[in-house]
């Protein structure tokens, strides 16, 4: 496990939508670079940035065209170097996104894959023996190449599936996972791996990391024994690079070998009852149950059911990790207020694990109705420019308006960093002390011991500890007392007002208590 994981926190970063030095429209690496001070003061000392490889962008740079160079609209291979090298100048560390499931249909290696004549990469995708040969349960395509055959989708149309192999070979286009031309295609995503780790990179954050190996089984064995194989070149060459799954199944993920996995967001499942228990935005429920919306009346046990399993079956594997939005993920400021929001986010930056704050979450950016750019459809709203200042263009881009990769949120009251920053009271400050005592608490870091101490059904206050500390929290409108002994522990944090006395734990409306 890399040293450096156990007090980090991220931030993500979507290049396009962060900060344009250029005034193209479009955020750059030298973007990134001028905000890394920034970036540091807040508290995070590690970077996830979105795809920035060479692509088409049909779906936001997950369709890459070329694994080792980088999208020129961002800058090139030394602009990316130059970041690493002046990230690690202020202590941060850099993940890129790996995509390790399928390339572009534009990638050379498909290109030559849909040739008619055999040669190293045909069978570098999967393919079928015959133009009109369909592929019963796999979604397909057909007459697009001179190649006669279909092949294989691994999400959207561009993107043609990489061949990893099959666990249970079913027909005779299906190669197993130990055929050459398989085990090729593990050995030139390691061979990804390596040239950027070898520039500086710090490890990858990998996309639907669960994809590779087809007709595999529920425990997806064939992908984890690709994934332990990584794990093993790492441990090797790299032991102190990073991997973090895009899975959300970390009895599967942590035990193949990655390091990290997330709490993805799915309607009705446990995370998303803590901040998104509203149906999906195209067609939200009438009732919103989230746990921190002050009325709502959520209920943090449908988190725990989930949560506390995973937990306790991986901790000595790996870490499971909490994250406040992604590209993804509608913020929270679609359906939560900042007051919602800071116990949400103490709530997120106590948890075990490693925490991932999402560009803008630490103002409240809000969730914009804009139409669909590169593929992003209803995630889009949650794509939109860093808004920094309340100037011109948000202070994101120097470039006109029509130019924008998105439009920036047009209201008089859009928050920005430059007015939170002179604001004592900000969400901005809120979420920079919460990281500050993150820091200053090795309790309060990925690895130290998670107890559950009161946590009932249709009842508040929550209540945990983490190692010697004890922190309370209530999101609703309403005093609230638990049964909890604090004796001996004092105040070290608070929002809103709390008192511990007497064998109990009293919180006042949206409030939370961290004691030690």
């Amino acid at each position: 496990m890399p040293k450096w994981l156990k007090d980090a926190v991220f931030y993500e970063i979507y290049p396009q939508s962060f900060y344009d030095t250029n005034g193209d429209g479009i955020g750059d690496f030298n973007g990134i670079i001028k905000k890394l001070d920034y970036i540091r003061g807040l508290g995070c000392n590690a970077l996830w940035i979105n795809p920035c490889y060479d692509s088409p962008f049909k779906d936001a740079g997950y369709d890459v065209r070329d694994y080792k160079k980088a999208a020129p609209r961002y800058g090139t291979n030394q602009d990316l170097y130059r970041l690493f090298g002046e990230a690690h100048k202020r202590g941060i560390h850099v993940l890129l996104d790996l995509v390790p499931g399928h390339t572009s249909e534009e990638h050379p290696w498909f290109l030559e894959s849909g040739k008619a004549e055999k040669n190293e990469f045909s069978n570098r995708y999967v393919w079928t023996n015959h133009c009109f040969q369909p592929m019963p349960g796999f979604p397909y395509v057909g007459g697009e190449c001179e190649r006669s055959g279909t092949y294989l989708l691994n999400f959207f149309k561009c993107q043609p599936a990489l061949n990893y192999g099959f666990l249970e070979c079913k027909e005779d286009w299906q190669l197993p996972m130990d055929h050459p031309d398989c085990v090729a295609t593990r050995e030139a995503m390691k061979d990804v791996m390596r040239f950027w780790l070898d520039h500086g990179c710090d490890g990858f954050r990998v996309d639907m990391a669960m994809s590779l190996v087809k007709n595999d089984d529920r425990k997806k064995s064939g992908t984890c024994a690709i994934w332990r194989n990584v794990r093993e070149m790492l441990d090797a060459e790299y032991p102190e690079a990073a991997i973090v799954a895009e899975w959300g199944s970390p009895q599967l993920s942590l035990k193949a070998g990655f390091h990290m996995d997330f709490c993805l967001n799915a309607p009705g499942n446990g995370y998303n009852t803590l901040m998104r228990d509203y149906g999906v935005v195209e067609n939200p429920r009438r009732e919103d149950n989230t746990f921190f919306r002050k009325d709502a009346h959520g209920d943090i046990t449908r988190f725990l059911n989930e949560y506390v399993a995973d937990y306790e079956s991986t901790k000595e594997d790996g870490y499971y990790c909490l994250i406040t939005c992604n590209h993804d993920t509608v913020r929270p400021k679609y359906n939560m207020t900042d007051d919602e929001l800071r116990l949400a986010y103490a709530f997120i930056f106590t948890m075990p694990g490693v925490p991932f704050l999402y560009y803008g979450d630490e103002i409240g950016m809000r969730y914009l109705q804009v139409p669909t750019k590169e593929g992003g459809y209803f995630r889009t709203g949650a794509r939109t420019p860093m808004q920094w200042t309340k100037g011109k263009n948000a202070g994101f881009s120097t470039g006109e308006a029509d130019a924008l990769y998105l439009p920036v949120d047009p209201a008089p009251d859009a928050p920005c960093v430059e007015s939170q920053e002179a604001e004592a009271d900000s969400l901005l400050h809120t979420v920079r002390a919460l990281l500050s005592l993150r820091h200053a608490e090795e309790d309060l870091q990925a690895d130290a011991d998670f107890e559950v101490v009161y946590a009932e059904s249709g009842k508040l206050p929550f209540v945990y500890r983490r190692g010697d500390i004890l922190i309370a929290l209530n999101p609703s409108a309403e005093t609230v007392t638990a049964p909890v002994d604090a004796a001996g522990k004092n105040e070290i944090f608070s929002i809103g007002k709390g008192e511990a006395t007497g064998g109990e734990i009293t919180l006042e409306a949206q409030s939370c208590l961290v004691l030690k």
